[in-house]
């Protein structure tokens, strides 16, 4: 998979030098990262059992007091 969405972008593109191919793949890479942080991120239940707006108010006396 690593290799496979690199190649059929570069090959979709219709690019022929190694410097585009790398490009891409250094891209795909880093936006595949970066992709895996936010799900992670997205992925931490800090509202459980909690609205939007009573989490942020919990958060902003927790702020005040430290």
């Amino acid at each position: 998979m690593g290799i496979a969405v690199p190649l059929t972008i570069f090959f979709l593109l219709d690019l022929s030098t190694f410097p585009q191919f790398f490009t891409v793949a250094a891209t795909t890479f880093l936006s595949w990262g970066v992709a895996d942080l936010l799900a992670t991120i997205i992925e931490k239940p800090r509202l459980k059992d909690r609205s939007p707006a009573a989490a942020i108010r919990e958060d902003w006396e927790r702020r005040t007091t430290e």
